[in-house]
Formats: structure tokens, sequence, C-alpha cells
């Protein structure tokens, strides 16, 4: 058993902490949302006060947060992780941030004596509630070895992609094709409909084909449903790409086509869809072809 704090309880985190709960890990965690604490504590965890009284005496540190103030304000902010955890503890950054930041906490970290991987993941709430998560992992080897076994309580793919920040790097590549397939399958169902062809079918036959990919086996047909309950947020997603962009930025490269998936995800924000699945880009092309379902 291994004494793990785990700060974060949202639509990912809290699955994913309840399957540590379930592998009979010992976990205290917290989450500013009280519902969110009480499901946690609901499915057998320990509920902390603060994120130092979840820290204090933790040999694992996990957070799963928005964006990288959030985690930095958890990590180096009063109280944080860096101020309570014990020489020896190792933080794991399951959040998707800028690479930067994931670089600055290992760095920091190192100077207390505190091991630190970023392992964003990619699979959404599904994934976090089927323990099928991708997990893509940067850091020391050896740290890794010393984390496998709860990313395997978690997820199924589980990879060491490179050094401090690489699982960041991997994570915004993952978020720049996510976003180009689901636009590209707006793009498919807007054209069928409007050309008389039933969408449905038409994505069945591409997904046995060469166009086949886990967008169009998951998604197809609550997309042509226009069924866009959350499993991950259009908001969320706008940051993502900017991180992409960011890092595009930064490792002198251009990525024109992100840039124009960019623009539609922030597109749908301005739009008023930033609270539903980023599968609803449907919607900004509905839009700027002048259609809607109704009038199809």
């Amino acid at each position: 058993m291994t004494k793990i704090a785990f700060i974060g309880l949202g639509i990912m985190g809290g699955p994913m902490a309840a399957h540590l709960v379930a592998a009979e890990q010992d976990v205290s965690g917290f989450d500013l949302g009280a519902d969110a604490l009480g499901r946690f504590v609901a499915a057998g965890g320990h509920a902390a006060e603060s994120v130092a009284d979840a820290v204090d005496g933790a040999e694992v540190v996990i957070t799963m947060l928005p964006n990288h103030p959030h985690v930095e304000a958890v990590v180096l902010g009063p109280g944080g992780v860096l101020e309570v955890a014990k020489p020896g503890t190792l933080l794991i950054d399951m959040s998707t941030i800028r690479p930067e930041t994931s670089l600055e906490l290992a760095k920091l970290g190192g100077e207390k004596g505190i091991r630190v991987l970023d392992a964003p993941v990619s699979g959404g709430e599904a994934g976090a509630k089927q323990a099928a998560l991708s997990i893509m992992v940067g850091g020391e080897a050896d740290d890794f070895t010393a984390a496998r076994p709860l990313f395997e309580i978690v997820g199924k793919t589980i990879v060491h992609v490179g050094p401090h920040g690489a699982g960041q790097v991997v994570k915004a590549a993952n978020q720049l094709v996510v976003g180009g397939i689901y636009g590209l399958v707006g793009e498919a169902i807007v054209l069928m409909e409007a050309s008389g062809v039933d969408a449905g079918t038409g994505l069945d036959v591409l997904a046995g084909g060469l166009a086949a990919n886990r967008i169009l086996d998951l998604k197809r047909e609550s997309m042509v449903a226009r069924r866009f309950e959350p499993g991950f947020r259009i908001d969320l997603h706008h940051k993502d790409m900017g991180i992409a962009l960011a890092a595009a930025r930064q490792a002198d490269v251009s990525l024109p086509l992100t840039g124009l998936v960019a623009q539609l995800i922030a597109a749908g924000r301005a739009m008023g869809y930033g609270s539903l699945d980023h599968s609803a880009l449907l919607k900004v092309t509905e839009a700027l072809s002048g259609r809607s379902p109704e009038k199809d």
C-alpha cells in the first residue's frame, strides 16, 4: 500500500483517484468542490481539509488540475506540495499544462529532494472511468519505473516519452491531432447531410476504412444525434491548443493546420459552446455553412 495525496478530484481526477482507492492504496484527496470531495469519500477515499493536509506524510503526490496557474499554486504556493512534502516524495503532475511549467517544477522540486514526473493523460472522462487512459510521461527513467504500478491502475497505454517536459509536448501533439479529427468529422457530417446522404450510415462506412479512428469509434453516433454532453469541454481544448501553438513557437516550427484548428475551437468558445464537448466543433462548421439539423 502506498500513501498517496491526490489533488484535483474533478471530471478526470475523481474517477482516477477512485481507481487507486479500489486498488487498496491509501489515498487522501483534496478538491475545492464539496461535491467532488463527497464523491471521493463515497468511493472510500479520505477527504483532506487542505493541500497541506493531503500531502503531509504522503509518499506520492498526484495533481490533476485544469491549467498551469492551478498547478503552480498547489505545488509552489504557501502550504503547497514543495513546502510540505518530505524529501524523496514522488510528485506526479497529470495535468495538461505548458512544458515550461513542468520543467520549472522539476527544477524546483529537485532542489528540495522531490522527484517530479509530468504525466498528462488522454482518453477523456470515459477513459478515466474505465481505467483505460493513455499516459505519456516525462522525467527520470527510475522515477517512471517507480510510478508505473500506479499508472497501471488508471491507464492502459503507459509510455516514458523522454525527459522532463516531454510528456507535455506529446500531449500537445495529441490535442492538435484530436482537434483536427473532430473538425474533419464535423465537416464530413455537414457535407453528407447537405448532399442528402444519411450521415450515420456514411460514418459507419468511414469507420471501417482508411479513415477509421477512435473518434469515429466513440463519437460518431452522438455527433450525428447532436449530443454534446462534455467528456472534454471546448474550454479546455481551447487552453490545450494555446499550449500546442506556444510549443510550436518555442520549437521554431510552423504548424499551419494546428493554427486553423485552434481558431475553429476559439470560434466555438466565442459562440457560447465552451461548456460543451469538443465534438461540438460540428456546430461551428454548421454555423459557417449556414446550416443546422433543423434546416437540413
